[in-house]
This record gives structure tokens, sequence and C-alpha cells, in this order.
């Protein structure tokens, strides 16, 4: 248990530290934001900066902090380390850096910033791919709630009414202004999160179950090998490209710079300490990794696991504050998915969202694509969304490296840890199932030449920048 409290704190040392030294790094200052700017009531919108927080914790994390901590807890209590370390030096950063980029770009989506700071070649490969994966989140997102109220209610309302539902109430979360329903409801469900994760930390270590120390030792039932599986496994909980595409929608909405090491890097380290709650719940509550992964495949995913310790340890309440996690939090994550889908294709093709029919040219497409994406089966697909995931943040870290080199400020903060998760995305796409299935005597040699490539290039083409960089980032400005 010693190491579990260890952890706990040095991601709150890290939070006061690491954080502060990143926020020096960048210089906020009190230049005027794009909500005060730019603002149209409707995306560009100042809210208060408690509500911005739980907004942008509940936009990045939803499920991410509880079934990414939860499967990775399958190698054993060797999780927490990824955890903490990943957050403060990789996930805080990257969330940051996204956010506080964008506000200084009128809170522009992650694909142009991309394009500005890496080319246009990858703008376009951004753009596609952002979107692609926000509607994939959002279609997923749908469907797996929809399930579980059609098993919580009379036979009448079936997963395909409460589809309907859902689909109607992700059009409304996209289509109106921020802060007229996402601003009233997401706050409250982002209080349950961190009540829930709260509950269950303190009714493990008062009922008495033993979180185990670290062990360097592979602890996983199948053997799977830590690296670079665990470290896309655990996603949300550490690092997350998906955090990218959210940090925008509330850079759209804070009124000074100087907030932003609190709700960008603050929300991140808030959800670094939840995924360690449920990474210790995951070890603590089962005994052993495989008594966890027994339970995974008997309650049928980490969704059953997770009422199964809530109402465990905290009762009907607990099973009730479960349920609301369960299904509220990925609906949650899939009306901002959508939400941020508009606001990349508004971005890519310069069309105003001030006017609800130009909104409407938009969400109705997309929401459209998600209702027949919901129809089939997308369980292949999904398995893609790990390693998507961390390929977007290993992109999103390279453009604030740029960034920071542009503006004459060393960006190791995040040219480190982009090095990092190139060498983790292309290590695991090589070795996966669902990849090339090659050897690790192949592909651990490979992802580290990626990412030794990856740096190098970084180093000729970025810290060495061409005049040409210069004018497309003056234009954008």
């Amino acid at each position: 248990m010693i190491s579990f409290f260890v952890c706990l704190a040095i991601l709150i040392v890290g939070y006061l530290l690491y954080g502060a030294f990143v926020e020096r790094t960048f210089k906020p200052d009190d230049r005027p934001t794009p909500a005060t700017t730019m603002a149209d009531g409707t995306d560009y919108v100042v809210m208060s900066n408690p509500k911005i927080f739980l907004i942008q914790l509940l936009n990045i994390a939803g499920l991410g902090p509880i079934y990414g901590a939860i499967a990775g807890a399958l190698w054993g209590p060797s999780v927490f380390l990824w955890i903490t370390f990943g957050t403060i030096f990789a996930g805080g950063v990257h969330d940051y850096l996204a956010g506080m980029i964008s506000m200084r770009h009128k809170g522009t989506s992650i694909s142009e910033i991309v394009g500005i700071y890496l080319g246009p070649l990858m703008k376009t490969v951004m753009r596609i791919f952002s979107v692609v994966l926000l509607v994939l989140v959002g279609t997923v997102f749908a469907t797996g709630p929809s399930a579980l109220l059609a098993m919580l209610t009379p036979d009448a309302f079936n997963a395909k009414f409460w589809l309907v539902v859902v689909i109607a109430y992700y059009f409304l979360a996209t289509l109106v202004p921020i802060d007229k329903l996402i601003g009233k409801i997401y706050p409250i469900f982002g209080i349950c999160l961190i009540v829930m994760a709260l509950g269950v930390a303190g009714g493990i270590i008062i009922k008495g179950y033993t979180i185990p120390e670290i062990s360097f030792s592979n602890l996983h039932p199948k053997g799977t090998a830590i690296w670079p599986f665990m470290f896309i496994t655990v996603a949300c909980g550490a690092i997350s490209g998906f955090h990218a595409t959210q940090s925008p929608l509330m850079a759209r909405c804070m009124k000074s710079e100087k907030d932003g090491r609190k709700i960008f890097y603050g929300a991140m380290v808030c959800e670094g300490i939840i995924a360690l709650i449920w990474a210790a719940a995951g070890v603590a509550f089962y005994e052993t990794t495989g008594g966890l992964a027994e339970a995974i495949t008997r309650l049928g995913g980490q969704g059953g696991v997770v009422y199964e310790i809530c109402n465990t340890l905290l009762g009907p309440i607990g099973a009730v504050i479960a349920m609301i996690g369960v299904i509220a939090c990925p609906i949650s994550s899939g009306d901002t998915a959508f939400r941020s889908a508009r606001l990349v294709i508004s971005d890519w093709f310069k069309i105003d969202q001030q006017k609800i029919k130009t909104r409407l040219m938009v969400t109705i497409p997309l929401l459209a694509i998600g209702a027949l994406l919901s129809q089939v089966d997308i369980t292949v697909m999904w398995r893609y969304f790990s390693w998507s995931n961390q390929t977007l943040a290993m992109i999103a870290l390279w453009a604030g490296a740029a960034y920071l080199r542009k503006n004459n400020i060393l960006p190791w903060i995040a040219a480190v840890p982009a090095t990092f998760m190139s060498a983790v995305s292309c290590t695991y796409i090589l070795m996966a199932p669902e990849g090339f299935k090659l050897s690790a005597a192949i592909s651990y040699p490979a992802g580290i030449a990626f990412a030794v490539i990856c740096l190098g290039l970084f180093i000729v083409k970025v810290m060495k920048k061409a005049p040409s960089m210069d004018q497309e980032i003056t234009k954008n400005i």
C-alpha cells in the first residue's frame, strides 16, 4: 500500500512543481483570450474556472481512467508507475500545450495547429484522422450506454430505443451553445466521477483490502509483454490524443491564459489520480491479476467490474454512482466527440458556426454517419482506437515541441515525451494482433529506430526551421 500512497503524493507534487515549471516555460500572459475577443454565444463563451475545470475533466476522462486503468492493472502494480510518471511528464504537458496553443490561435482545432507547425501534409492527415477518430468514439459511446440502459429498463425500452434517445441528445449537445447544456450537466457528472473514485479509494482502505507494492515482474495472466502493450492499454489514464481534440473546446471559454495550468494540466493530474485509484482497486479487490482477468470475463468487461466493486464497497448508493459512471461518462465523451468533429470540420472548410443554419449543415451529416455506424459491428475497428489514440498524442506533442522552438523556448518538455510515444506507437502496431504481428526481436529495435528518426527529423527540420514556416505561422495567428 505504500507504493500507492507514494505515487499519489508524486502526482500531487508533480502538479505543484513540474506543472509550474511547464507553465513558466510556456509563459502565459495577460493577452485577451478568444473567449473575450471572439465571443459568439455558441462555442466562444466565457465560463467560470470551476465549471471549465469540471467540464474539461469529464471531456478528457469519461471512462478512460477507469476502463484503461482496470485493463492496465492486469500487469500488476507496475502500472502505477506509468500512470504516475506518464501523467506528469507526458499527459499533463500534452493537454496543457494543446489547450494553450489553441488559445493563442483563436481556439482552433488540433488538426489546424498540427498543420501550422508540422506542415500541410500533416494537417491533411490530422484533419481526416481526427474526424474519423471522433466519429468512432462518439458512435461507440452511444451504443454501449444504450445497451446498459436497456438492461435497466422494461423490455419496451430496448437498446434501439435508447440509441435513438442518446443520438437525439448528441444532436442537441453538438448543436446548442456550450454553456446551455454541456455547461450545466457536465459539472454535475464531473463531481460524480470524482466522488466515485474517492469512495472506491476509501472503501478499499477502510475495508482492509491489500494494495500490493510495485513489482517490476510481468504479472499479466497471459504473459502479454509490458512494453508496449501496457502503455497503449492504459491510454487516457496517462496520456491520450483524444484530449488534444477536447482541450480546444475549453480554450474557447477561458478568460485568462494564466488559468491554463489549473484547467489543462490540473484536469490531467486529476484524471491520473482517478486512474491510479481504479488500478489499485483492480489489483486489490480481486487479489491477483488472474482474479481480475476472470472477473472481466465473467462480468462482461470493465463495466461489470466497476459495478461489482462499487456495489460491494459502497452498497446501493455505490451501485447508483457506478451506473451513473458507466452510462453518463461515455455519453459525455461521445457528445463532445461529435462537437469536436463539428469544430474540426468547420475550421477545415472555414464554415462560420455562429448561425444555427451552418451548424446544422455540419451536425446533421455527422450524426447520420454515427447512426449508420451504430448498426454495424465495429468491434474490430475499435481495437485500433487505443493505438490511434496514442499516435494522435504523439503527433500533438511534436506539434507542441515545434511551437515552443518557434517561440525560442527549449522544446524538450514536449520533444522528450513525443520521442517516447513515437517508440510506443510504432512498436505496438508492429507487434499487436491487429497490427503486423511481428516478433519482439523485430518490433523493439524498429520502434526505437522510428523514435530516433522522428527526433532526428525534428532537430533537422524544426530546430533549423525554414522561413516558409514563419510565413504560415504569422498568417494563422
